[in-house]
């Protein structure tokens, strides 16, 4: 199932492990933190927020059910958003801490990464000089020698053990490779439509920002897949509004937040992840495009409803 042309599913990203703390102070790091930003996204128009977890005192990645379950009841009290919690974390973190939250909290969404990659953080150091911890110089340094590893093995440990408990997925695909990989999964019927496909952009390692990336990417998803699936774009960076409105443009569905960017325009930090959803709200209501509640979101998706999860 497709959403119709004029309905548009807005995700946002809270707090992801790509940035570190001290890149922008407005990044949600504690658990009252997130689960504040994210009902303020909420409010502001998002019908999916995807949640990962941080360290308290160091803002480190992690996956830590504990953190998890500070932050995902007063989200699910407070709001009627989608709940979507990731299974990629961090990639120096081992598969089965990745998938713990997802395993232990049976959330309606999931992320899912589609491929092994290189996953490039290190361009990052020639923007900024200054960190407040001491795992976040190393951290992007190493990334030019890291692979983010999501075997085929991995892929289907994680359909098959997150499918059991009825939690769907978002599909994140970083290049053409990934979206073959889908199939791949789709025609061993361990991946089960409707999907959602979430086309990622600008990640060094990944596909480029390009709009004939764009292009090819909805493309082949297209032939792939027909009317199976749902189309989403986010782009890391500069790029995510101007991908996000043209993803949008195509009749497709958009993700933005502080994960995927820190910034609201050129040399400016987004304040919060409620202005970053706002931003494009406001585009895609000029766009004379509507915006899907989270109960649109979940007959689109065919999710199994906010009650069936375990928190």
């Amino acid at each position: 199932m497709k959403p119709s042309r004029n309905k548009v599913i807005i995700t946002c990203a809270i707090t992801g492990s790509v940035h570190t703390p001290s890149m922008s102070p407005h990044l949600p790091v504690t658990p009252d933190e997130i689960a504040r930003s994210a009902i303020e996204a909420a409010e502001a128009g998002a019908a999916i927020v995807h949640l990962h977890a941080r360290q308290p005192d160091t803002g480190q990645p992690t996956q830590d059910p504990a953190l998890y379950a500070q932050f995902l009841p007063r989200i699910k009290a407070a709001s009627d958003v989608v709940i979507n919690i990731t299974t990629g974390g961090s990639p120096v973190l081992p598969l089965a801490d990745r998938m713990a939250p997802a395993l232990r909290f049976k959330p309606e969404v999931a992320s899912l990464n589609m491929g092994s990659m290189n996953f490039g953080m290190y361009e990052l150091l020639e923007r900024f000089k200054t960190f407040s911890h001491t795992w976040e110089r190393p951290y992007l340094e190493g990334s030019n020698d890291l692979i983010f590893k999501n075997t085929f093995k991995d892929i289907e440990h994680i359909l098959t053990a997150c499918g059991d408990n009825g939690t769907r997925f978002e599909i994140e695909c970083y290049d053409i490779g990934h979206l073959y990989t889908a199939a791949h999964f789709v025609d061993r019927k361990l991946l089960k439509p409707p999907f959602l496909i979430q086309s990622v952009f600008g990640i060094r390692g990944g596909i480029g920002t390009h709009p004939e990336d764009v292009m090819m990417m909805k493309r082949t998803a297209d032939r792939l897949f027909g009317a199976d699936y749902t189309w989403s774009v986010l782009a890391a960076g500069r790029k995510q509004t101007p991908l996000a409105t043209m993803a949008a443009t195509m009749g497709g569905n958009v993700r933005v937040g502080l994960e995927d960017s820190l910034w609201d325009g050129p040399g400016e930090l987004a304040r919060s992840n409620a202005d970053q959803v706002r931003r494009i709200r406001r585009i895609l209501e000029d766009l004379s495009l509507q915006i899907a509640t989270p109960d649109e979101a979940r007959a689109i998706l065919q999710l199994k409803g906010g009650r069936d999860v375990a928190f």
